[in-house]
């Protein structure tokens, strides 16, 4: 049985710049995941580094800072279960032209440098991105999605 997870979802300056939030965000929500947090936010240079810290040194990390605060992002914090997994499926491979046919990267990125969104690879990554952007009180886990009330449902039987 999967278990419930949270994950940090990030939709990037260029999918914020090219208005696919909403179509973004619809991915999510018609695979039945629960929405906990979201703000529209200007990633400070301290967040940039904190978030992409294991890829300090590398020749690609000031690009990688450079292009997360170029402008608004919209950070997410969404739970479900194997969410983890599940999001990155649904958001495909990093580099848009190996990802699958359907996937977000596939159908809107046609680069890995400006790839449209972010999705935490485990959960300790989710938990350690989460605490970056959010603070705990900003996020809400106390109202039920419909796959909640159904498998509580379901367990009472």
């Amino acid at each position: 049985m999967l278990a419930e997870e949270r994950t940090f979802i990030a939709i990037k300056p260029d999918g914020v710049q090219r208005g696919l939030i909403g179509e973004i965000i619809t991915r999510f929500e018609k695979k039945g995941y629960k929405m906990l947090a979201m703000k529209l936010i200007q990633v400070s240079e301290k967040q940039a580094a904190d978030h992409y810290a294991e890829h300090q040194g590398k020749p690609f990390y000031p690009r990688l800072v450079s292009y997360i605060t170029s402008g608004p992002v919209l950070a997410m914090v969404v739970k479900g279960y194997g969410v983890v997994e599940g999001v990155r499926h649904l958001v495909g491979a990093t580099n848009p032209m190996n990802a699958d046919v359907g996937t977000i990267r596939a159908d809107y990125a046609q680069m890995m440098e400006f790839n449209v969104v972010h999705a935490s690879d485990s959960v300790a990554s989710a938990e350690r991105e989460i605490a970056i952007y959010f603070n705990e009180d900003e996020i809400l886990d106390t109202w039920k999605t419909k796959t909640e009330e159904l498998i509580e449902e379901d367990e009472l039987l």
